[in-house]
């Protein structure tokens, strides 16, 4: 690829302090990304009384971030890669630090459904080129335990919403609460907009160049995105009949709609590939076609739909989703229903000790597979697994304990093994992609994982609970993510090959 030599001379020119302080600020906003999302749950009672809403309405509130969050990732993370990514970190984060504190002035359902799309629509731009940023400042040696620090600050910002969205909503109602959680992101938003991002001094492709020197249009866009298309079609058809038909049950449509459009992503997905295999037998490939860094950004997509680790990730990375969001989900349903715990006791019983072994699991697995890599360029791919295959089955363990004194210890053992995959999966795709187009292909995990997995999970454990009993139907959980653990074990024969690509390439990061 054309530049390079760049980004290696431009991160040299970045001391080892500012670096850390780069992560630091990333991994902090996280935190409060995370917050800003899970601060209405603590508040659903207080709001729906407030607002006159029903559960269904409540039920709405939930998802609308999770799916505007998923089908913004995507277009965010090609933004990021051919605009600034430290823009977009801005953009995203004054995006949703607005709308939170516009939440909190609300007087209507529609208006605060509106607020939530839009705070998740911010989480989605920051989240991509974050991720993105981050791993371009510990290229190497360090990468998976800097995509550890960041991922901390998912389970702590998760957690700390109910702490905080609970006190201050005891003492100044929700409003305040709600309020609260957003002004911190706006001083965030000044310190984000002055970083320095570490392999990309200017914007690499003006869209509006990239649109032009592609030739396609809106017309040519759509057509390339038929299958997902269709899949958004579907899922927003099925959903509509299902929160008809069930009602309060608005768990069920999300899982119709989330199914749906993983399942056109994957179709669409499978045409590239094809394409892009077609061309390469042929002989041809798209970048002489086009001029300066759209030929280079189009030369590393083909390169990319040929890498058979991100299937094996992307797979994973769904199924550890549903197992494990999934898991923490309904913790506190069954934690009332089989011990009787209420959700301020179940806080003070699990919430605090799961919430530090979750941020100890983040951070540990990134410091193993960082270490491990000085003997195998396996390691990170090794060190989801290890995790996976040791919390899985302490998961399935957990969930025939009846004995509370035994089963907080248990719960914080397999929290902690099944939070390692955190930094090195996320570590293993940038190691074989090229940074061009990292962001992009962020957007598209996150977009494959959420709605191929956690989305689907919460209605179908509901679902087979009617059926079975709440206390059986988990077990379907850390099932799914023991699998994750196996299926990333065919990672072990490529990611060394894709790995060689990028470093014969001069993309070895």
């Amino acid at each position: 690829m054309s530049g390079s030599a760049e980004p290696p001379a431009r991160l040299a020119g970045l001391s080892r302090a500012y670096r850390w302080y780069g992560l630091g600020l990333l991994a902090f906003i996280n935190l409060l990304n995370y917050l800003a999302r899970n601060v209405i749950f603590p508040l659903f009672e207080p709001v729906k009384k407030g607002l006159d809403l029903t559960d269904t309405q409540l039920g709405w509130l939930a998802s609308a971030y999770v799916l505007v969050f998923s089908v913004a990732v995507l277009p965010f993370g090609l933004v990021s890669d051919l605009r600034s990514r430290r823009a977009v970190v801005t953009g995203g984060v004054t995006l949703w630090s607005t709308f939170i504190v516009l939440s909190g002035l609300t007087q209507s359902f529609p208006q605060l459904l509106a607020c939530r799309a839009a705070v998740g629509m911010g989480g989605a731009a920051f989240l991509t080129a974050a991720t993105s940023m981050a791993a371009d400042y510990f290229p190497g040696k360090g990468r998976a335990f800097a995509m550890g620090v960041l991922a901390a600050g998912l389970a702590l910002g998760g957690g700390l919403a109910f702490w905080i969205g609970g006190h201050l909503e005891a003492m100044y109602g929700w409003r305040v609460a709600v309020i609260a959680a957003g002004l911190p992101g706006f001083a965030c938003a000044v310190l984000a907009g002055r970083l320095i991002d570490p392999t990309r001094p200017a914007p690499t492709v003006p869209l509006r160049t990239f649109v032009r020197e592609i030739g396609l249009g809106v017309t040519g866009v759509l057509r390339q995105c038929i299958p997902l298309g269709v899949g958004v079609g579907a899922g927003l058809g099925a959903a509509f009949a299902l929160d008809q038909y069930y009602g309060a049950g608005s768990d069920k449509d999300v899982a119709a709609f989330g199914a749906a459009v993983a399942l056109g992503l994957a179709l669409n997905i499978r045409q590239w590939v094809k394409r892009s295999r077609t061309q390469a037998a042929s002989g041809q490939t798209a970048a002489p076609a086009f001029g300066g860094g759209v030929g280079d950004l189009l030369s590393a997509a083909e390169a990319v739909f040929r890498t058979p680790t991100l299937g094996y990730v992307f797979v994973t990375g769904a199924l550890v989703s549903f197992g494990t969001n999934g898991l923490l989900g309904w913790a506190p349903s069954l934690m009332a229903r089989v011990f009787g715990l209420n959700a301020g006791h179940f806080a003070d019983r699990v919430g605090v000790p799961g919430l530090t072994a979750g941020i100890a699991g983040a951070l540990f697995g990134g410091v193993l597979a960082d270490w491990l890599r000085r003997y195998t360029d396996r390691a990170r791919v090794v060190t989801v697994a290890i995790g996976l295959l040791l919390g899985g089955p302490l998961a399935l363990w957990l969930l025939t304990i009846r004995d509370l004194d035994l089963f907080v210890p248990v719960f914080c053992a397999a929290f902690f093994f099944l939070t390692w995959f955190n930094g090195p999966i996320t570590a293993v795709i940038f190691d074989v992609v090229p940074s061009r187009i990292s962001a992009t292909v962020v957007g598209a995990y996150l977009l494959f994982i959420h709605l191929a997995g956690d989305a689907i999970a919460f209605p179908l454990v509901g679902a087979l609970s009617d059926r079975f009993g709440i206390d059986r139907a988990v077990f379907v959980l850390p099932s799914v993510a023991l699998v994750g653990g196996v299926v990333i074990l065919g990672a072990m024969g490529t990611v060394s090959a894709d790995m060689l690509r990028m470093e014969q390439a001069g993309q070895q990061r």
